[in-house]
């Protein structure tokens, strides 16, 4: 593992964007943003999530229960289905030393299985099962009621343990899954359920197909209009056999595997198993220097993104390291170019188990091992059945193909290693911006946030900007994402954690304030300004289109913003806050640019001086995310105090405080006072109370009052002027 080198530009723009703010859960709730629901049962234990936007429904799977849930507004109006474990499979699962949290019916199965029915299939207490649900509306309320009381064996379709690896999808009535198929959880698989088709499978112990694999995705990619050649993709982490000599045994490589839908197995060799399997290797790794790159080699989660050719989907892949060095996150871009020609490549090729791997360089067989029997490769052969057993068995012996596939621009989109959050999730919509198509990116993270991302690529130096447009606090306890649906027609994200599901806005524009220049540096593509406020852009409308500004890539508002509203620095109509603080005592001046892309520079002017001179910061005065953090006030610290934003040579001021100093014998005479006084974090500015004795008369005293008061004095947040209450930080506030 070599050491991780990214380029200048990158890093600076990382440095900048750990300061951005999260828009919190209570902020998100009064926006009318985001609507939440939770199971009324207790606990929802999710484990699937289907977006139906025919039928205008999120189908949620979790413990005993699936749940039919509006999109409008996914907190009102849901229906439920009650799918328990029977009491005797209950007392099995427990007999056979499963742990009672675990004997349970746990819905890991929701597919359309066509417009007017799902397939659900749930672990059953160890014994998986499956069923039909039937769905649609009748005189406009929504349907959804078992079709059927006497479920199906579930087994290969569904795994037993609620907790383990698996994937799934339906192509054309027969369920493709990645499980671990038996009931101890050892016997991974890919394999097809009975239905159209046969059951055919992986060989099992063959660790040359699959070796401890963790599912992340399938998904049917055409190659053509020939649905004969329709190949089914599996994205998954093994064990990499080829890695075992370098790196050892416990070497994790991210793979693609690919087989052919219409699959039948051999007639002689290879029955009733996949005679088309081949799989890749996913590289996401960052150039280093010496030729050393830094590889993230574990796939955590997987998004296909559709483009106007269905052939030609874009795949976004989020990784992490497992290296014991440190701990990292990339995203990677792939085209569906780059996976064809690894497959359509050279295989690889090992002599013996003491061998190296290497490049096959004999004859390769015909047809071609991996193509599928279709009119496309000649149509001589109607099913695998018919394919000659020569090149059944190099099928067998060679299901790895030499080349990796390698990301677009051959490296990361976003590289996190700061260790802030664990990434989860990723979503991906595409978005038309002014100046050309922007990919937002939203991530899940372990801590019940959703950061919200683009990345720009800069051709000329190869580098690559990531700009952090918001951290979107999604719900109230710092919880893990384990799901997220995104619906482009809607402009909402659906996400999941295991107690509760959130629906969320994908952009508020307003939030970026009343100016052009706040809305240009924002640099959201969901957002321009319309000449009068920051608003949802519209590629194409002639609305208001010679007043819209907009640059994402640049965020240029000195050039975007010239002649509009507050273009310009917006000092004099920057309201004077009020804030006190007490000698010797701890003092945040808060300050926030809307961009989070914003360098923050503090000025401050003493007396009667006209002149301001920039803040220097050292031991006891500190610039932090909130703002300019006081650890030990001194009276000469009065003074009024200026927060400018410098964004691509553009600046305005975002902030003035003035800040008045007590003395610390004069606030210990105050009738109010008492010792834990002197800690506390005054933080005040609206005009109606001048003096702090007043605003202590006001709201701190009472013993009552006091002893209700659950957090430290010294975390208030500042109080604005036009506000009628101190305000608690994000992450203290209420749901």
């Amino acid at each position: 593992m070599g050491p991780i080198l990214l380029p200048a530009r990158m890093a600076r723009s990382r440095l900048r964007q750990e300061s951005a703010a999260q828009t919190g859960r209570r902020e998100l709730l009064d926006l009318n943003r985001t609507s939440v629901f939770q199971s009324p049962h207790g606990s929802l234990d999710l484990h699937s999530m289907l977006l139906d936007e025919y039928q205008e429904r999120l189908f949620v799977g979790g413990r005993d229960l699936v749940y039919s849930l509006s999109l409008e507004r996914i907190g009102d109006g849901y229906r439920e289905i009650h799918w328990p474990s029977s009491a005797l499979k209950i007392e099995e699962c427990i007999m056979k030393g499963k742990d009672a949290s675990e004997c349970a019916n746990f819905v890991r199965v929701l597919h359309h299985y066509n417009r007017t029915h799902l397939l659900m299939c749930g672990t059953g207490a160890f014994d998986p099962l499956c069923t039909f649900i039937r769905v649609g509306y009748h005189l406009e309320e929504p349907l959804f009621h078992l079709e059927s009381h006497r479920p199906e064996r579930g087994r290969g379709r569904c795994p037993f343990d609620p907790g383990s690896s698996f994937v799934s999808i339906l192509i054309g009535g027969d369920l493709f899954t990645g499980i671990y198929g038996d009931y101890w959880g050892r016997d991974a698989a890919l394999s097809r359920s009975p239905g159209h088709l046969g059951h055919v499978r992986t060989e099992p112990d063959d660790e040359r197909l699959l070796k401890d694999p963790k599912f992340v995705g399938a998904y049917m990619i055409p190659d053509n209009e020939d649905h004969e050649d329709n190949k089914a993709y599996f994205f998954f982490t093994e064990r990499a056999q080829e890695a075992e000599a370098e790196r050892g045994a416990q070497a994790l490589f991210a793979r693609v595997g690919r087989l052919c839908v219409n699959d039948a197995g051999g007639q002689r060799i290879l029955v009733n198993k996949w005679t088309t399997f081949l799989k890749a290797r996913l590289v996401c790794s960052v150039p280093g220097g010496n030729g050393i790159d830094t590889h993230f080699d574990e796939l955590e989660d997987v998004f296909l993104l559709q483009t106007r050719d269905h052939k030609n989907p874009v795949i976004f892949g989020l990784f992490n390291t497992t290296s014991n060095i440190f701990r990292g996150h990339a995203i990677c871009v792939y085209h569906m170019s780059s996976i064809r020609a690894a497959f359509n490549g050279p295989y690889a090729h090992r002599e013996g188990p003491e061998y190296h791997w290497s490049l096959y360089e004999g004859k390769v067989p015909y047809p071609r091992p991996g193509s599928c029997p279709s009119k496309v490769n000649g149509g001589r052969y109607r099913t695998t059945k018919d394919y000659p057993d020569d090149a059944i068995r190099f099928a067998r012996s060679h299901p790895l193909m030499y080349h990796p596939i390698k990301p677009a621009h051959k490296k990361p989109i976003l590289v996190k290693t700061d260790g802030k959050y664990n990434l989860k999730q990723i979503a991906v919509d595409r978005v038309e911006a002014e100046d050309g198509q922007y990919d937002v990116l939203f991530i899940g993270t372990d801590a019940g946030i959703v950061l919200k991302v683009i990345t720009i690529y800069n051709q000329e130096t190869e580098s690559m900007e990531e700009v952090i447009l918001e951290e979107l606090q999604i719900f109230k306890d710092p919880v893990p994402i384990i799901s997220m649906e995104i619906s482009s027609k809607r402009q909402q994200l659906y996400v999941g954690s295991a107690s509760a599901v959130a629906q969320v806005l994908f952009h508020q524009c307003d939030m970026y304030g009343s100016a052009c220049s706040d809305c240009c540096l924002a640099r959201d593509p969901y957002c321009a300004w319309d000449g009068l406020s920051c608003s949802r852009y519209f590629p194409g409308s002639h609305s208001k289109r010679r007043f819209r500004r907009q640059d994402v890539r640049h965020g240029n508002a000195a050039q975007q913003c010239v002649g509009q509203q507050f273009a310009g620095d917006a000092l004099d109509k920057t309201e004077e806050h009020l804030a006190y603080g007490i000698e010797n005592n701890s003092t945040l001046l808060e300050c926030t640019p809307r961009s989070l892309q914003a360098k923050v520079i503090w000025l401050v002017q003493k007396g009667h001086e006209t002149g301001r001179e920039e803040v220097r910061t050292d031991d006891r005065v500190l610039k932090v995310d909130m703002g300019l953090l006081f650890l030990r006030l001194r009276s000469s610290d009065a003074g009024t105090y200026f927060c400018q934003a410098v964004e691509h040579g553009f600046v305005h001021t975002v902030r003035s405080l003035v800040l008045d100093v007590l003395e610390e014998r004069g606030v210990q005479a105050m009738p109010a006072a008492r010792p834990w006084y002197k800690e506390f974090l005054q933080l005040i500015g609206y005009s109606n109370f001048q003096r702090v004795e007043e605003y202590c008369e006001k709201v701190w005293c009472g013993e009552r009052k006091r002893r209700k008061l659950k957090m430290s004095p010294s975390k208030w947040k500042l109080a604005g002027p036009r506000e009628k209450r101190p305000r608690l930080p994000r992450n203290a506030r209420g749901s």
